[in-house]
């Protein structure tokens, strides 16, 4: 058996494991996704935008015909079958001679890159505390580790996804799951850079949130949230002219949200089990509560609009690479917007792969492939701009998404899916147009089962691949130089947690796995770790005893390794560089604290920690030794 064409509704179901094995859906889950997806109307060829790039034929006109075109800028434009060189890039509108219209999108085709190799830290923003934080790592935070990491020659930081849950308790931990894609979430605002704060009777609560390990992100939302109301409150901000003009430029989005937020805290985090009138944001019950609580919906928009700043203020002029998760809580913030635009019972995730042998179910419900197309790729679009803005970089988790999801039918396991395709030539290019705009390097996670023809398309358009120390069968000397390289992520052992044996016992504390499994998958590590003959190593009996060899030792070698590789960034663990044994997320566990765990050491005094400053020396000095040219 080999992987089949997909059907009408866009599902394979004959496809291959990350094992090359093959597999074949049965009947019963292909008839629930088809009824998930439904049929797309007839016209919708007709009216569907109509993604280009500048030299490309369109197909909508004979030879010696014309179009019409309304310009992004106002201005017309005639346009024969052919799109010139020289046409701008942008979303425009064809115009019929019935006057309808339909979107044209001009892309470059590739992304931005920049022009010189860098190296940069990967970051948990919300555990890189600081003596000031009020219990979680925050942007006044972000500001101290992109000075530090300029200072110590590194070009980027590449941050967890910053985006908005629910402002409700308890607050989601996992920053894959948010509300939204589009805004950020507040528990990240430094609450004394915000003009007329005063929180002088504040701080002894702060302090005491910010000794707590795990983080207590219930505690550290509600005392950020009083505290920013009052401000709000005592200071009018609500007529801050900035802020009007700024909340005006983000115009129906951010009032969506910001009404979402205020809905939210009155019904409840999900607005699938709000009365029905509040369940879509056309309505006029919903109209009619955003104007009576105008004040708490400014609120929420203000609190958008301190995050714009402090953002931009500390990423300076580095590049800081924010992360784009693969989707969203189905009763969170974009499900509300687009409701029709929403697979109904379904979720996403992936088949057993190298990552988790027993599938993943991610949560979030999938957009629905044509009627993203209906919707003029406007949720993905806003998705990408919304987390793009003011930093300059972008990660896509999973990018394999852009090509085909996992969908998962409710009350199914993650191993009883089946994918389902996405129009990719479409969404790549918008990635592309927007990087452009941004003038953004984006970065695509390609791990777990890649089919092929992904990465060359990855590649063509500039996006750069991901590799991974953990992973990765050659020497880092012949990885890719269109890639991001990596010892670990968030989801894998740290050096020290892999050296040490403790993230062996973590597993085994944590999840199903079992010990077989456990020694299995330390030991390919180890043989990665130790596969250039530098580090030498006797482990003790038992599947998690520790080697004799020191964790200083573990992540230098592990690092040297990474720095032979010719790749346009190198990126390390700030949890590497404290020497942090815990990873931040064990998938597929409940009884952890993952995505609460705080690095032990103060970000302000990681300039003067000999582990960190050295491990900074190392990548540094593998960069500027290299020389090697950044991809054309």
């Amino acid at each position: 058996m080999t992987a089949t064409a997909p059907d009408a509704w866009g599902i394979q179901q004959d496809w291959i494991d990350a094992y090359d094995q093959p597999h074949r859906v049965p009947d019963p889950t292909v008839a629930a996704l088809r009824e998930a997806i439904g049929a797309p109307p007839a016209d919708l060829e007709q009216r569907a935008p109509v993604v280009t790039r500048p030299g490309r034929r369109l197909g909508l006109v004979d030879h010696g015909g014309s179009l019409e075109v309304e310009c992004e800028d106002g201005s017309r434009r005639t346009l024969g079958d052919l799109v010139p060189e020289d046409f701008p890039l942008g979303y425009h509108r064809l115009l019929t001679a019935d006057g309808s219209s339909r979107r044209l999108i001009v892309s470059p085709g590739r992304c931005w890159l920049p022009e010189d190799r860098l190296w940069g830290w990967t970051v948990q923003l919300y555990a890189a505390r600081s003596r000031s934080s009020w219990g979680i790592g925050d942007l006044g935070d972000l500001r101290t580790l992109r000075e530090w990491t300029a200072a110590a020659g590194g070009g980027f930081l590449l941050v967890n996804p910053l985006h908005a849950v629910a402002p409700t308790l308890p607050q989601e931990a996992s920053p894959y799951l948010p509300a939204t894609r589009r805004f950020r979430n507040p528990v990240y605002l430094r609450v004394e850079d915000v003009p007329g704060a005063v929180v002088s009777g504040d701080l002894a609560r702060a302090r005491e949130v910010n000794g707590l390990d795990p983080i207590d992100r219930d505690a550290v939302w509600a005392l950020k949230r009083d505290v920013l109301w009052r401000t709000f409150c005592d200071t009018d901000a609500g007529r801050d002219p900035a802020f009007s003009a700024w909340r005006e430029q983000q115009g129906r989005a951010l009032e969506e949200f910001a009404t979402w937020c205020t809905l939210a805290e009155q019904h409840g985090p999900d607005w699938r089990d709000w009365p029905a009138g509040l369940r879509r944001p056309d309505g006029p019950e919903v109209a009619a509560y955003a104007e009576d609580r105008a004040d708490r919906v400014s609120f929420h928009a203000w609190l958008q609009w301190q995050l714009d700043v402090q953002l931009r203020r500390a990423a300076g002029d580095l590049m800081v690479l924010q992360d784009l998760p693969i989707g969203v809580s189905g009763g969170g913030a974009d499900a509300w917007a687009w409701p029709d635009e929403v697979a109904g019972g379904i979720t996403v995730g992936a088949p057993p792969d190298l990552l988790n042998s027993t599938g993943q179910d991610w949560g979030s419900p999938p957009l629905v492939p044509w009627r993203l197309r209906a919707a003029d790729y406007e949720p993905f679009i806003q998705s990408l701009r919304g987390t793009i803005a003011g930093a300059g970089g972008l990660r896509i988790d999973h990018v394999m998404g852009l090509f085909r999801l996992w969908w998962i039918p409710e009350g199914h396991a993650a191993t009883d899916g089946a994918y389902v395709r996405y129009p990719s030539e479409d969404l790549l290019d918008i990635v592309a147009l927007e990087s452009h705009r941004a003038q953004a390097v984006v970065v695509g996670e390609d791990l777990g089962t890649v089919e092929p023809g992904v990465r060359e398309a990855l590649a063509e358009r500039g996006i750069l691949s991901y590799r991974l120390l953990w992973f990765e069968e050659d020497d880092p000397a012949d990885w890719p130089a269109s890639a991001l390289a990596a010892v670990t992520t968030h989801d894998l052992p740290t050096v020290a947690g892999l050296w040490t044996g403790s993230d062996a016992e973590d597993q085994l504390a944590t999840t199903t796995m079992t010990e077989d499994d456990v020694r299995a998958g330390r030991a390919d590590l180890l043989a990665r770790l130790q596969r250039d003959g530098e580090l030498s190593a006797t482990p003790g009996p038992g599947p998690v005893a520790g080697p004799v060899a020191g964790v200083d030792e573990a992540v230098t070698a592990a690092y040297r390794q990474l720095g032979r590789a010719p790749s346009l960034l190198l990126s390390v663990a700030l949890e590497d560089a404290v020497r942090e044994e815990r990873r931040p997320n064990v998938p597929g566990t409940v009884a952890r604290d993952n995505w609460r765990i705080p690095l032990r050491v103060p970000v302000e005094d990681l300039p003067q920690l000999p582990e960190a400053v050295a491990l900074a020396r190392l990548v540094d000095g593998a960069v500027r030794r290299d020389g090697v040219s950044p991809p054309a």
